[in-house]
């Protein structure tokens, strides 16, 4: 089934991108901005104090910054690689994913690593990082990697959007003002529509899809290799390399839910994101909840079975609802488990419920970052007496919950900024190929 819709009429939907915002996203924005202001202000007050104004000590050296990290790269490599496969096979009803996913892909990538730096105690010898760069660690091999990763995924995002800012530039119909013409003409670098030109991008997106896929899978490995070559309880595991791809892309496809539904409600595209989409993705969703449930069944039973005293008192830890029996409930029954349900029930496969699903899908995947990191660390091979227990057990302090609060801030807010001047739907390619599939 496709629904068909000329260039007119597209333009006429998406015309909202060239009306000034309304007051409802000005508040939104604002609120958004406090948040990052008191982010910033506690940011001030860790690098004036030191991390003694966080709950990490020398126990627990990591906490919800290296969670954050994890969760926000996450999202990245996920909206990366179901972009870049809807784009290679060609799934009919692609489009209006691939342009949700490419800019999670990217403004996941610029976030995440930012958690990073909030972990360095001495940001002015950041950049001995790079001057005196020790190779066997795969620490470094994460800072390369995830450079390489960004301007690729810029340069997918990039090349998809040309078409559009073409668009803008020349379009009558739409309002914008001298500034932002000029910005879209400046962008659109010369596109005239030519058909040397559509095969040069075309060509050029293909390539960087191809190349978009493995580079992901390999940098997410990298990442969990970085807890995997550590002797620690419930890191030291062969299984983490797919276990974090495949965590991520569970996660991120949540994500790409829940973007679709805010944007069809904020600006009545239905018809672009149509129910069909979300039972589609819906059906992604628990494919990848199977896959990511074996997994975390397969972790944790090989843990147990092996009776290792160290991994012992781990598990006892994350079964325990004193400890973390209630969040390792959440993170690794209900996030599994909520989905199925939804996708299996034919009644409840709308929308509504679909993306509810993806949220606690979301929730539980970011405890599980959490899960991963603390109860670890708090996990020591050498016994410690009569020491103090912020020492022996982790607390996050005000500081780590407002830079927290200010990432995700962060996330929003260049996701807010991008729909006012990127379109969430791809005009340009919709209009070619002349209406919508969803079959």
């Amino acid at each position: 089934m496709k629904y068909k819709i000329d260039s007119n009429q597209i333009q006429e939907d998406l015309s909202w991108i060239s009306h000034p915002p309304s007051k409802l996203w000005w508040s939104w924005i604002i609120f958004l901005l406090l948040c990052i202001a008191i982010g910033m202000y506690a940011l001030y007050l860790q690098i004036a104090e030191g991390h003694i104004v966080t709950g990490m000590r020398d126990n627990v050296v990591w906490g919800i910054y290296i969670a954050n990290f994890i969760f926000f790269l996450g999202l990245s490599y996920a909206g990366a690689i179901i972009g870049a496969f809807f784009h290679l096979f060609k799934v009919p009803w692609r489009r209006p994913i691939i342009r949700i996913s490419s800019l999670i892909a990217v403004i996941g990538a610029i976030v995440g690593p930012v958690f990073i730096l909030l972990c360095i105690g001495r940001l002015d010898r950041l950049h001995y990082l790079f001057i005196h760069a020790r190779i066997q660690s795969p620490i470094i091999w994460d800072v390369f990697a995830i450079s390489t990763y960004i301007v690729a995924a810029i340069l997918f995002l990039y090349l998809g959007v040309i078409k559009d800012f073409a668009v803008f530039r020349d379009s009558s119909e739409l309002n914008f003002s001298r500034w932002r013409r000029k910005f879209y003409n400046l962008m659109a670098i010369n596109y005239q529509g030519k058909e040397e030109q559509k095969i040069i991008i075309n060509k050029t997106r293909n390539l960087l899809a191809i190349i978009l896929v493995p580079m992901v899978v390999i940098i997410s490995s990298i990442l969990s290799w970085i807890f995997g070559m550590t002797l620690r309880p419930g890191w030291h595991s062969t299984i983490f390399g797919p276990y974090f791809v495949l965590a991520a892309i569970y996660s991120g496809t949540g994500a790409i839910i829940v973007a679709m539904w805010i944007f069809r409600k904020m600006y009545n595209l239905k018809k672009y994101f149509t129910d069909r989409h979300f039972v589609y993705m819906g059906v992604v969703l628990i494919i990848l909840g199977t896959g990511y449930g074996y997994f975390t069944f397969s972790e944790y039973l090989t843990s147990w079975y092996a009776s290792d005293k160290w991994d012992s008192e781990l598990i006892d830890k994350l079964l325990d609802p004193e400890y973390y029996g209630v969040w390792f409930f959440i993170s690794n029954v209900l996030g599994i488990l909520i989905p199925i349900i939804v996708m299996v029930f034919k009644k409840l496969r709308t929308p509504g419920l679909i993306t509810l699903a993806s949220v606690i899908v979301l929730i539980s995947l970011w405890i599980k970052r959490y899960l991963i990191v603390v109860p670890t660390l708090e996990t020591t091979l050498i016994p410690i007496q009569d020491i103090r227990p912020e020492y022996l057990f982790y607390s996050p302090t005000w500081v780590e919950y407002a830079l927290t609060l200010a990432g995700f801030a962060s996330f929003f807010l260049f996701i807010s900024l991008a729909s006012r001047f990127i379109t969430i739907i791809p005009m340009s390619e919709l209009a070619e190929e002349g209406g919508i599939n969803i079959y």
